[in-house]
């Protein structure tokens, strides 16, 4: 039996999404969340997507103030969910 790889039918690896976002939150918006009236956070990214996505994902950069700053967000190909970091 002989397999020849060249001619595989699967897909090359996609790169993950990269995507950056600037966030205004204030401590009572976010408070919301653990009310339970809010589950997800919605924003235009800086190239003009509007996205969505669980605000649990940015609760780690909660402070007093609320959740301010750039981050950069990275999906996967099939856009889900593998990081989020506070840019400096």
């Amino acid at each position: 039996m002989f397999i020849n790889h060249e001619h595989s039918a699967s897909q090359p690896m996609q790169p993950p999404q990269i995507i950056r976002f600037k966030l205004q939150l204030g401590y009572a918006q976010f408070l919301q969340v653990y009310q339970g009236i809010a589950k997800n956070v919605s924003v235009i990214a800086d190239d003009g997507r509007r996205i969505t996505f669980p605000a649990m994902n940015i609760r780690a950069f909660l402070t007093r103030e609320g959740i301010y700053g750039n981050f950069e967000m990275t999906l996967s190909a099939e856009n889900k969910f593998i990081s989020v970091k506070k840019l400096p």
